[in-house]
């Protein structure tokens, strides 16, 4: 190990490499020879197999493993409850055990768990735990566990067993992930649901999302696409890598107009490290195109992800995080990509989606066809997508406010073409 105070990065119970961090604080990297030597994966696109250092200074090793973490608020609760330093370094060693993806970061005198141990959830504690927006941090130390996944909302990793929950203990892997109402979005769960939904009624590949609630309050279970269920029970990792990481930016970049990647950046990463660019670029294309009709303003690069398959695969993973934003009062209307320099969905047309075309090298004819075949099934779909949502969670009036979002911005778009 480079110092007594870093960090080993494991992939199941392999290790990986070693993380060590600078005066500054800053966070490098090194691949453990034998990983290497036995010809095993590169971590990211934007770190590859080699023997020299990724030192702190250059930075790549530290935005990967930063990504890791989550933001905001999540992360100051997070600091507050296990008393440490909010530094990207302290949180990885605190919470790095059960991370998006492949790999557990265990400080060095830690190796993996031969076991993988749970604690089981009762009707009353999941209570709770939705209440607290699945802040589990603050159990005692005994129960606490490793889990650490990006993003700025509220979610807990679990365990769904025998129609029951249980938290992952120390490292071990979860295989759903519960995600909770917030004090200013109570419906936030149906609307993510609602829109997943639709995305898959028009043949989008997407999350597995169910809507539940306990104690009136609803939540939503996702399954992880990151994660395979083996025949004998057993919870088996997957690498992915979100944009961010894979094209080098920071989290706090995720944003276009923060710096972050522009829709064409990702375009063509899919386009080079895809296994199967055709099928992925064209899903790509639609999810964009879907995100502006159907009002999901916050499409933004953490939001899409590279799936390390077990037969060497790299695919575009299925689309999460599809929340129609718009029908949601105080969120920022303004696309996280923009559509040929436009960020506002509601002034988008034909000439900007001829941009975005030119700057993805595709003919523009082909991208309004697109747009137009996208618009057209969200109308054709809208009222098939509602009524299955209700025949599985009954009525929920709220919707409305989404189907109109949909209905506008679609007439709106094939009108154009008219």
């Amino acid at each position: 190990m480079l110092d007594p105070d870093g960090l080993n990065v494991w992939c199941d119970r392999r290790l990986v490499g070693y993380l060590w961090r600078n005066v500054q604080g800053l966070i490098g990297f090194r691949y453990e020879e034998e990983w290497l030597t036995q010809g095993e994966f590169a971590i990211s696109h934007t770190l590859p197999l080699r023997e020299e250092d990724f030192t702190p200074e250059a930075g790549l090793a530290h935005r990967f493993f930063a990504n890791l973490l989550p933001e905001g608020g999540v992360r100051d609760k997070i600091v507050r409850d296990l008393k440490i330093t909010n530094t990207d370094f302290n949180l990885l060693r605190a919470i790095g055990g059960e991370c998006a993806g492949a790999f557990s970061i265990l400080q060095a005198e830690h190796q993996p768990s031969t076991e993988h141990e749970y604690y089981k959830v009762t009707d009353e504690e999941l209570a709770n735990l939705v209440v607290r927006r699945g802040h589990v941090y603050t159990w005692t130390a005994n129960e606490r566990p490793r889990l650490s996944l990006a993003g700025a909302q509220d979610k807990c990793p679990v365990l769904v067993k025998d129609n029951s929950y249980w938290l992952p203990r120390k490292e071990s892997p979860s295989s759903h992930i519960l995600k909770f109402e917030l004090s200013d979005y109570r419906h936030l769960p149906a609307y993510e649901t609602y829109t997943t939904l639709l995305a898959e009624a028009i043949g989008l590949p997407v999350v597995e999302i169910q809507l539940r609630s306990i104690a009136d309050t609803n939540y939503a279970l996702i399954e992880r696409y990151d994660r395979n269920k083996l025949e004998n029970g057993q919870i088996v990792r997957l690498h992915q890598e979100d944009f961010c990481q894979a094209l080098g930016f920071g989290y706090e970049r995720k944003y276009q107009e923060d710096g972050g990647p522009t829709f064409a950046d990702c375009y063509w990463l899919v386009q080079d490290v895809s296994t199967d660019p055709a099928n992925d670029v064209q899903h790509l294309l639609r999810w964009q195109i879907f995100n502006v009709l159907a009002g999901n303003s916050d499409g933004h690069a953490k939001n899409l992800s590279l799936l390390y398959q077990v037969n060497g695969e790299v695919r575009l993973a299925p689309f999460y995080d599809l929340v129609c934003t718009r029908a949601i009062e105080r969120i920022d209307y303004r696309l996280a990509f923009s559509v040929g320099e436009e960020r506002n969905p509601g002034i988008v047309s034909m000439k900007h989606w001829d941009v975005l075309a030119q700057q993805c090298g595709l003919r523009p004819r082909f991208l309004q066809d697109q747009v137009q075949d996208v618009a057209t099934r969200l109308l054709e779909k809208l009222q098939p997508a509602r009524e299955r949502f209700e025949s599985l969670y009954g009525e929920y009036a709220a919707l409305q406010r989404i189907e109109q979002v949909v209905t506008k911005q679609c007439r709106r778009t094939v009108n154009e073409r008219v």
